[in-house]
């Protein structure tokens, strides 16, 4: 097995701890074809017989590699719901590609819309590590490094893009606040040039020191068991969002969008909370709803992480892509 990614230490290091083989390639752009040249020569010496790719570079690299070198299975991951345009539509619906991976039913759905034979595609769900991500991680630390006491209550979204809904979670915290003056919001992962404009934005919406923004962090079990509710309130481009798998697996109550593949992990009312996207106002009503009522919050949180344990584990995606693999590798005229 090899990893080829863009020239990264952190790869190359998780590489190494897991006996893999890394390939680091440029990947300027999706014509750079010095990564191409590269790639075919990897996939030729190497022989390899199936390319996973999971980004939209990779996929357009590899398609071009795989114009001088045979690639006997070609997998492509989806796992956004942005359209297609013409030229990523093909992409996918070229027969050199073998399979597409979609990350929900939903996505499925939307391939199958723009001209992808729905034979092609295979749902299989986004896996959470579920010996990472367990009811017994301890998140006192994170809560005490936010100066944050027993009374205080957490509220925590994951990931800064436009589309993911970060000024609507704004908007519905500054309602929040003036019913529970005592709830918090934090931001984790903002490019550190975004850190003081949301720091900003929240100061507009009076909620100076009521709101926390940090940048890349490891600790994300621990953060979200120091949560009192993690929410994504993604409005565009949604598959599943990790960050509320990851929650539920550490029985943190979790409020998101009623958008594509989300309904796939929370059923409302039972594994958490939906609100209708771009809402600001039902958003700050289901937050208030998880604040005031912890045990019924919690009880979801326990279904959810219920749920994800049937579903969503990273045991049960690692074994239906094996069983994938072993499918498309059987077909005939597959191997070199």
């Amino acid at each position: 097995m090899v990893v080829a990614t863009r020239p990264s230490p952190i790869w190359a290091e998780q590489c190494r701890a897991e006996g893999l083989a890394h390939a680091p390639l440029p990947m300027r752009h999706a014509l750079d074809l010095r990564s191409v040249v590269a790639l075919a020569r990897l996939l030729r010496e190497e022989r390899i017989q199936i390319v996973h790719c999971h980004k939209g570079r990779a996929r357009t690299l590899t398609l071009l590699a795989g114009l001088v070198v045979k690639i006997p299975v070609l997998v492509l991951n989806r796992g956004v719901s942005f359209p297609l345009d013409r030229w990523n539509r093909l992409g996918y619906a070229t027969r050199r590609v073998t399979a597409v991976v979609a990350v929900c039913e939903s996505i499925k759905r939307g391939l199958v819309a723009a001209g992808v034979p729905a034979g092609k595609i295979e749902v299989i769900y986004s896996g959470t590590d579920l010996g990472r991500f367990h009811p017994q991680v301890d998140g006192s630390g994170i809560r005490r490094a936010l100066g944050l006491g027993p009374g205080h209550a957490l509220v925590t979204q994951v990931g800064i893009r436009s589309w993911r809904g970060n000024d609507d979670v704004l908007d519905a915290m500054a309602r929040v606040h003036r019913e529970a003056p005592q709830a918090r919001l934090l931001f984790v992962g903002s490019p550190p040039p975004r850190i003081p404009i949301l720091l900003e934005k929240a100061r507009r919406r009076g909620l100076a020191g009521v709101v926390s923004v940090l940048g890349h962090r490891e600790d994300i079990p621990e953060i979200l068991a120091g949560s009192d509710v993690v929410v994504d309130a993604s409005y565009a481009g949604l598959g599943l969002t990790g960050s509320l798998r990851e929650a539920l697996a550490v029985e943190t109550p979790v409020v998101g969008t009623d958008l594509e593949g989300m309904p796939e992990l929370i059923l409302d009312g039972e594994t958490g909370l939906l609100v209708p996207p771009r809402n600001p106002e039902a958003l700050a009503q289901a937050l208030l709803r998880v604040l005031e009522n912890p045990a019924r919050a919690k009880a979801m949180a326990r279904a959810g992480r219920k749920r994800v344990e049937a579903l969503f584990s990273l045991a049960t995606k690692i074994e239906r892509t094996e069983a994938l693999y072993q499918r498309l590798l059987a077909a005939p005229g597959r191997h070199p």
